[in-house]
């Protein structure tokens, strides 16, 4: 039986994964009135479809198990993904909070036999 690592040469650290987009997991802040996020949703609406149009949000979903949202970026600054979301009409009323994820190619698809990192 051969053990963890056997079969593959020593080497260097694969590289790092590049950022290719932000994955924003937004919900409602807690203790939000419902009310005043139902009166804010016609402009956030709005807002989210002009970023969607300006090719920054990629993809958009609802969360199955609560309410708030899912948006693929077209963004690889996490800061700059915040100034962004920040600047929609919930987030300036402080009434939704996003978590900013980096994500990027699947980077063990590199030890596939041929595979190499271009520099």
């Amino acid at each position: 039986m051969l053990g963890p690592g056997a079969g593959y040469a020593q080497s260097a650290p694969p590289p790092p994964t590049p950022t290719t987009k932000i994955l924003a997991i937004g919900t409602v802040n807690p203790g939000v009135d419902p009310a005043k996020v139902f009166a804010t949703l016609p402009n956030e609406v709005r807002d989210t479809v002009d970023l969607y149009l300006n090719g920054k949000i990629d993809q958009w979903y609802s969360l199955a198990d609560r309410r708030g949202v899912v948006f693929l970026l077209n963004v690889t600054d996490v800061a700059a993904a915040h100034e962004m979301l920040e600047k929609l009409p919930l987030g300036q009323a402080h009434l939704m909070s996003f978590e900013l994820i980096p994500i990027g190619p699947l980077n063990p698809l590199r030890a596939l036999q041929g595979m190499k990192a271009n520099p």
